[in-house]
């Protein structure tokens, strides 16, 4: 992954990424008992939505801090540190769960992690996943972009946000079928009236390294006061503008 979290802070001021999460469990049609994988399980908290629909579940993350979050939160899952683009299961699961993961893994590292992916996934097994789709949080990057370039410095995109029709083809060639996949607009509410600021911090990291904090302040800010108008609601409450792509694939 191209980032580094704040596995506290994650836990604590964003559940809505796994509360948003919890839709997409719904696309696994795998019988109870069967063994799941949550892969990029964070916090864990999906993890155990997953075990309450009684499933078999391995959870998998890259993160030692996000594990020893979720090994606190959740002692009685079996969770195990490994690279999505690189694992191996001691069993083939049946299903593969993934939230809010793929978009921080680097484009040319995707057919790794769909190679991965079939890899470990019996024949006719399934992969269900939701991520960032092309288009997310545009306005907040484009804001940050503009307030770069005041600077003369230049906005890195590093996050993958792909159509269907570009991130389809990589599956396919690893020999997962898609029979599923939907790119969808959902605007998502931030807690409290730093919202917009809390969630360029917890999520915007890679931009802002090596930056010294009194200058990646005045970017935030100046990036903040620009979208008021268009991502602030009259209470106060922030949105940021995400677009998600839903994608429900089997192992042929």
């Amino acid at each position: 992954m191209n980032i580094t979290w704040d596995a506290k802070g994650y836990t604590s001021g964003f559940a809505f990424v796994h509360q948003y999460g919890e839709g997409v469990l719904d696309l696994i049609d795998a019988a109870p008992g069967s063994h799941i994988v949550d892969l990029g399980c964070g916090n864990g908290a999906l993890s155990e939505k997953l075990i309450a629909r009684g499933y078999r579940v391995t959870a998998i993350d890259a993160s030692g801090d996000m594990l020893a979050q979720a090994r606190a939160l959740h002692p009685d899952i079996p969770f195990v540190q490994a690279d999505a683009t690189d694992f191996t299961l001691p069993e083939p699961a049946d299903a593969i769960f993934s939230n809010a993961v793929f978009h921080w893994i680097d484009r040319d590292r995707q057919p790794l992690l769909a190679a991965a992916i079939a890899r470990n996934l019996k024949p006719g097994g399934q992969l269900v996943c939701e991520f960032g789709g092309y288009g997310c949080a545009e306005r907040v990057h484009s804001a940050l972009e503009c307030a770069f370039a005041a600077r003369g410095l230049a906005y890195p995109r590093v996050f993958y946000f792909p159509t269907i029709a570009q991130h389809a083809p990589i599956l396919e060639e690893a020999g997962l079928r898609v029979t599923y996949a939907v790119l969808f607009d959902r605007p998502t509410p931030q807690v409290g009236a730093d919202g917009l600021k809390n969630w360029i911090h917890m999520f915007v990291k890679t931009p802002f390294e090596g930056m010294a904090a009194d200058m990646q302040e005045a970017i935030i800010a100046e990036a903040v006061d620009s979208l008021r108008e268009t991502l602030c609601r009259e209470d106060g409450t922030w949105i940021v503008d995400y677009v998600r792509i839903r994608i429900k694939a089997v192992k042929v």
